[in-house]
């Protein structure tokens, strides 16, 4: 052979086109130890380790003269050798297999091999890799630290990336094609009052999305326990297989209501044989609000104690700084209503009524000491034995004068005498006076004067119609002009000047409206002032430890009030 055909020949060789990522077939000539000589057909035979043909007991599984599938890596590293792999032709097999599945939409199997970033690795067929996203791994949210690795599940092949040898595969896929089955066969079985288990697939602030297989169902907070509970994560967590109860199935919309506190005794049926009205009963703290606080008095059932029932005498009490959660504390029953499940409950009525002790220890006409806690427009709070108020209301200040100037010479912290007008226990309400600690020169002018008694006074205010007289400090009368003359046109206001001393008579007295007409004619027989019955429920105008405007209406107020009624006839 010339040298021109020997070159020929060497540059056809090397001129050979080949795909290193395709199967050839090639047939084993002879096995060594450590690697086996195949004939795939080129001008050099190919060199493949040994180790690629040994099965699982390490023992060989070829002979000369087999024909097997192998991957060619390169042709002729220089010294005549062409290196070929076993397990490549396999992992490229697997690979056309795989993109075959991809293709049709087949699921495979594969073993999940560890965690990645993002999700899982996954060793398919051939030993190609893929990897799993976290978020294709359930169609529910996967438990974190769960424990994925060595198990081998159905995947479906989601994306094939050719150009990097990429696998996407993912499994929800797979469950919720096996879910859609079961979600046929789950509807047409389910039905209302049936028990199911299901999968807690999502946790939010009103309740928890319970997976039965296919269909989705809400087991709202409410009915998770018989006991009040702030958030579904404190009795349970994602991923957790529970028992539920089907309380509503709406099989067109697929909605089904599901109620976990139902598979349990209801604590309420019970109730009436354990509690009654008045008990006093043990409890713990179970919720603290700005209106009160919760009392479990029985596993699953509570009561609300109003801040208004915290405490007898702070009315506006913080239940934060009240009590604590969690806190042992006694309490009564104030009411209790089967049909709204709802139980009053009291904290203050395992004390003693401070305002039933006052009222038990003190009567009216009690005189005592007080220090003045407050001071409002409309009277004086002074603080009694036991820590509770009573109120001297404007118009039991002073006989003289008006409540609106009597009240100024009061002070906060000042000690004040008082006397009892009436104790109310029920309604928590003490009347208290000052005025009544003195004489009422209204009353002992009226004991001491009848009908036609001479009287002497002094002339405050005067008009055409009418005069004020002042009988007596802090008591005044009403002269009219038709009592001062029988002349007809006589105005008073051209007969009588103030400061004019005078001599009159008791025309009338009127002891409801504290009011005292007078004459300057003598009175043989005077008429006496009628008034009308009181109606049942209404106020004495007069009642003297009421503290009633009347009362504290100076007869100058009336005079006035008396001439603008008469300008107007």
């Amino acid at each position: 052979m010339s040298n021109v055909q020997f070159a020929d020949i060497f540059k056809e060789s090397h001129a050979l086109e080949f795909d290193s990522n395709s199967i050839t077939k090639g047939t084993v000539l002879q096995i060594y130890d450590d690697f086996i000589i195949v004939d795939v057909g080129l001008k050099s035979e190919a060199i493949v380790p040994a180790r690629q043909f040994m099965n699982l007991n390490n023992e060989l599984e070829v002979k000369p003269g087999d024909v097997i599938e192998i991957a060619v890596d390169y042709i002729d590293d220089g010294n005549g050798a062409t290196g070929a792999s076993r397990e490549k032709a396999k992992r490229i097999k697997s690979w056309h297999e795989l993109v075959g599945f991809y293709e049709s939409g087949e699921t495979v199997e594969g073993t999940i091999t560890g965690r990645v970033k993002g999700g899982f690795t996954v060793e398919m067929q051939g030993g190609v890799k893929a990897f799993l996203p976290g978020s294709l791994v359930d169609i529910r949210p996967v438990k974190e630290g769960l424990d994925l690795e060595g198990k081998t599940l159905e995947f479906k092949i989601i994306k094939v990336d050719h150009i990097r040898n990429n696998i996407v595969v993912s499994r929800r896929s797979v469950i919720a094609s096996e879910n859609n089955i079961d979600r046929e066969a789950l509807l047409a079985k389910l039905e209302e009052g049936a028990t199911v288990k299901g999968v807690v697939k999502n946790l939010t602030d009103y309740g928890a999305f319970i997976d039965l297989g296919g269909v989705d169902g809400l087991l709202h907070i409410t009915d998770m326990s018989w006991k009040r509970i702030k958030h579904p994560k404190e009795i349970m967590q994602l991923g957790d297989e529970i028992n539920v109860k089907v309380l509503s199935f709406d099989k067109e919309k697929s909605r089904v209501s599901l109620g976990l506190k139902q598979l349990g005794d209801d604590p309420w049926k019970a109730m009436q044989d354990k509690f009654v009205v008045s008990q006093k009963v043990p409890g713990i703290v179970s919720n603290i609000t700005d209106y009160g606080c919760f009392v479990e008095i029985s596993d699953g059932i509570e009561g609300l104690v109003h801040i208004s029932e915290m405490d007898w005498t702070n009315k506006n009490v913080n239940p934060h700084k009240f009590v604590q959660l969690g806190q042992s504390v006694e309490v009564v029953i104030l009411e209790l209503d089967d049909a709204k499940r709802r139980i009053s409950l009291g904290m203050k009525q395992c004390q003693d009524n401070p305002w039933k002790s006052f009222e038990e220890s003190h009567g009216k006409g009690d005189k005592l000491t007080g220090v003045i806690k407050s001071i409002t427009d409309f009277g004086v709070f002074v603080g009694l034995d036991g820590d509770i108020d009573g109120l001297i209301h404007i118009n039991d200040i002073s006989w003289n004068t008006s409540g609106e100037e009597a009240i100024r010479q009061y002070k906060k912290g000042q000690e004040i005498e008082i006397i009892i007008l009436g104790v109310d226990a029920e309604r928590e309400r003490i009347s208290l006076g000052v005025k009544q600690l003195q004489h009422d020169p209204f009353m002992n002018f009226a004991e001491e004067n009848d009908r036609g008694s001479k009287a002497s006074g002094s002339v405050t205010a005067v008009d055409a119609k009418a005069a004020v007289i002042q009988l007596a400090e802090g008591l005044e009368g009403i002269l009219k002009a038709s009592d001062f003359s029988d002349a007809k046109g006589v105005e008073l206001s051209d007969a009588l000047k103030e400061g004019q001393e005078l001599d009159v008579f008791v025309l009338s007295i009127d002891r409801r409206n504290r009011k005292i007409n007078l004459s300057t004619k003598e009175q043989k027989q005077a008429p006496e002032i009628k008034t009308k019955p009181k109606k049942a429920g209404s106020p004495a105008k007069g009642n003297m430890s009421s503290g009633s405007s009347s009362m504290s209406s100076s007869l100058g107020d009336l005079f006035r009030k008396e001439m603008s009624d008469e300008d107007k006839d």
